[in-house]
């Protein structure tokens, strides 16, 4: 650091100690001001001009260091001043103390913070100079943060000092006139029966208000400021135009025509998007008939010699999408154009915030729902295109089982398929760059998962990275580096894709309008699930982070209900509950937090465990693979976590996402009747395991007491009671 600013650091931080050591912060007391209310008084009216300078430079002085009692100090002004002079006074000492704030902190941190964190804070600048003055306000006008901490963040930034000073001058004066009329108010109390005055209560009222009402104000200004350059329809075709029609545009498109609402529904591709289409519904249909040749090779299990089932995979692929054809009239365009929704095939484009194009043909709405959900992402792997690679979207157009296949992707989607298809006889190498597969779980949970995966012929390389793919007409390989740095070759007839997803916004018009997309490409809202546009909405994979199809259908709810009635009535979007399950075997379900989140979050948990292996149902089932494990604050049953790894994981995390979602502890779900003998006891077991390590040994003693006395007092513990009648 440089002289001059060593020298002015030690002052600053000698006069901010000083200020601490002579206790001069009892001069900003409320106690002082009402102590010395008479004497200010008269002294103000001696010396009308010096005294109002000299309050405006300790005003100053005290926002200028950062030192506490500016809003003290503002009330002040105005018990003293009155409401106009206060305001003038306060507007600019506390502007010109910001601004001093400011350059203090630029002089003696920027250049500092910017050499060793300036990788980090490019988006922030580009942010800065984009809409600076826009962020700048909104902290003034809405003070969610303390404005000596504004004063220090935006010194950070590339915002000029003028753009500063006249942005926080303007954005502070709403809040300025609300504590000077306060001050005022209070400053006329000389009686009892004023303080019952409709003035001085009024005045109480705004001051509390008053974040709301700036939020109102800065809601208001975001809205014109966004919306101003393009033109509003005087009349609406729609109330609401919803663009994708997978599970979270389908039920944001039935909540409007369930309420009456004018609703159009456009999708480009197929009805029910990649849940019905390559998502949830082919590959839990493959799932299960990949299960049924598991039975089989496990004949022995089930007291049979052997057990053989011949098969083709064309039949198999026939069956995955004869189901489909199933299931699609639940979610076709008769269906919802009965329900009253209007149904539109094409590509939907955003003209403007009132308006979407589709087949040539303009739409207007009030508002707009993206649901436009997700793509397989494709990393960049040299030589990767040269070859037919499959994603989770293409495979499904197989009609063969391939006799090499590599999977690139230890996630729920990489594990499930790999599972699959080794089971339908490939030999497949899972290649995942992480330590473990399915990485966000516990790592008793990948190990009970792999240790399944290699008992079946999984060839697992983790912690190992995808660098090319070589091929020429004899033989493909891809080439893995692992840790260590070595390389490893994998030959493949086939390989699958499946390293995540991300958001299908691409070819929208979202950036013609306006929309902040987040760096994937993801959709960025707000609680209520509204883009920084006010008229558009996202929900679903979108939006991410939650990439489910029942999250996608949960956040619709808010996406279609807000726009609707948010004149009357808006709802933050509830994350409170996510549960999810990875559908391998044995599979996988969760909700709420695991023991590594917990660790990371610095949350100390106490972890409950109960083993399937114990289980009378899991064992009739030779189901034993597994366990129930819970996750809640030390020493009480508040449940914050369940990992279920098991048979039908998914639907035995069923009672523990109802007992989070109603604030039911593990005592409630204990004390629930569970049918013998099922596999949901798991869960009552997993409660009676933590009830067991919190018996109250104390009362227990006592009890045992009790019934010893009862018994007699000279009854032996070895002693039964004669029985009469």
């Amino acid at each position: 650091m440089k002289p001059g600013r060593i020298v002015l650091f030690v002052v600053l931080i000698a006069a901010i100690g000083l200020f601490f050591v002579f206790d001069l912060k009892q001069y900003l007391t409320l106690e002082f001001f009402e102590a010395q209310r008479d004497a200010l008084i008269a002294l103000q009216a001696d010396h009308r001009w010096l005294f109002a300078i000299g309050f405006f430079l300790v005003y100053v002085l005290v926002t200028g260091t950062s030192l506490p009692g500016a809003a003290l100090l503002t009330l002040i002004a105005g018990a003293l001043f009155g409401l106009v002079e206060g305001v003038i006074l306060v507007s600019f000492a506390s502007t010109i103390g910001a601004t001093m704030a400011f350059t203090i902190a630029r002089f003696l941190f920027r250049d500092v913070v910017r050499q060793r964190f300036g990788q980090y804070l490019t988006a922030i600048d580009r942010g800065i100079e984009r809409e600076g003055a826009f962020y700048l306000f909104a902290l003034r006008l809405v003070p969610a943060v303390p404005f000596f901490v504004v004063n220090l963040a935006m010194s950070l930034t590339p915002i000029s000092t003028w753009r500063f000073y006249w942005v926080s001058q303007l954005g502070m004066l709403f809040g300025t006139v609300v504590y000077v009329n306060a001050g005022a108010e209070l400053g006329q109390i000389e009686s009892v029966g004023d303080i019952l005055s409709p003035a001085l209560w009024l005045s109480f009222a705004l001051l509390g208000i008053a974040p709301l009402l700036a939020k109102k104000i800065l809601d208001f200004i975001k809205s014109r400021k966004i919306l101003r350059n393009f033109k509003k329809p005087r009349r609406f075709d729609n109330n609401l135009v919803v663009i994708g029609a997978g599970s979270g545009g389908l039920v944001a498109a039935l909540i409007a025509a369930t309420v009456k609402a004018k609703v159009t529904l456009i999708e480009r591709h197929r009805m029910g998007g990649d849940c019905l289409n390559t998502g949830c519904v082919p590959s839990k249909t493959l799932l299960r008939s990949a299960r049924m040749l598991s039975y089989a090779a496990r004949a022995k299990e089930f007291g049979f010699q052997r057990a053989e089932v011949s098969f083709e995979f064309q039949d198999v692929m026939a069956r995955v999408r004869r189901v489909i054809k199933k299931i699609e009239p639940h979610d076709s365009v008769e269906r919802y154009t009965e329900m009253g929704v209007h149904c539109i095939m094409g590509d939907a484009k955003i003209t403007s915030p009132y308006c979407v194009q589709v087949n040539g043909e303009e739409i207007t709405t009030r508002n707009i729902v993206i649901a436009t959900g997700g793509t397989p992402f494709v990393p960049p792997i040299a030589g990767l295109e040269d070859v037919n690679y499959f994603t989770s979207d293409t495979i499904w157009d197989i009609d063969h089982i391939p006799n090499r296949l590599v999977v690139l992707g230890g996630g729920p989607i990489g594990s499930e398929l790999t599972q699959a298809f080794c089971r339908f006889g490939s030999k497949v190498t899972l290649v995942e760059q992480a330590p473990h597969m399915l990485i966000r779980e516990d790592a008793d949970v990948s190990s009970l998962i792999e240790n399944q995966f290699a008992a079946e012929g999984v060839n697992l390389l983790t912690q190992h990275r995808a660098l090319r793919v070589d091929s020429n007409a004899d033989e493909k390989i891809l080439i893995c580096e692992k840790d260590d740095g070595t390389e490893v070759h994998v030959p493949f007839d086939s390989i699958l894709v499946a390293v995540g997803r991300k958001p299908n916004t691409q070819g929208l018009g979202l950036e013609d309008v306006g929309v902040v997309l987040g760096e994937r490409g993801d959709v960025e809202v707000d609680e209520y699930l509204r883009t920084n546009v006010p008229t558009i909405y996202a929900c679903g994979d979108a939006i991410g982070p939650y990439q489910f199809t029942h999250t996608a259908s949960h956040e619709a709810w808010y996406a279609s209900v807000n726009p609707l009635f948010g004149p009357f009535k808006r709802f933050k979007a509830n994350y409170s509950v996510i549960p999810w399950t990875t559908f391998t075997d044995p599979e996988v379900g969760r909700v709420g937090l695991n023991e590594k989140e917990a660790e990371a979050q610095g949350i100390e948990v106490e972890v409950t465990r109960f083993d399937l292996e114990e289980l009378d149902r899991a064992l009739a089932d030779e189901e034993g693979r597994g366990f129930v494990k819970v996750i809640t604050p030390v020493g009480k049953d508040k449940i914050l976590g369940v990992t279920v790894v098991g048979h039908h994981a998914g639907d035995l995390l069923a009672e523990f996402i109802a007992a989070m979602k109603w604030g039911k502890g593990l005592k409630s779900v204990m004390g629930n009747i569970h049918i013998y003998p099922t596999l949901a006891e798991a869960n009552k077991f997993a409660a009676s395991a933590w009830r067991k390590k919190h018996a109250p040994e104390k009362l227990l003693d006592f009890v045992a007491h009790f019934h010893h006395a009862r018994r007699g007092f000279g009854a032996g513990s070895g002693l039964t009671e004669t029985n009469t009648s």
